[in-house]
């Protein structure tokens, strides 16, 4: 099944793809570079996943502090 170019640039919006991110995957799906579009979709994905792990820390910082000052 072809997905249309507008719903996927939408949906790597919404996944937070920055414009030169979804620049370069729209330029390797033009040259039929595949595998160049899955490295790109996992860096961001591996992105994320750090952010999270990130936040996650803050949180349990703050639930540490929450915890001492009961």
């Amino acid at each position: 099944m072809e997905i249309i170019e507008e719903m996927l640039i939408t949906n790597l919006k919404d996944a937070g793809c920055c414009d030169k991110t979804i620049a370069a995957f729209l330029q390797f799906r033009q040259m039929n570079e595949q595998a160049k579009q899955m490295d790109l979709l996992k860096k961001h994905r591996n992105s994320l996943l750090d952010k999270i792990h990130e936040d996650q820390k803050a949180i349990d910082c703050l639930d540490y502090l929450l915890y001492k000052l009961k």
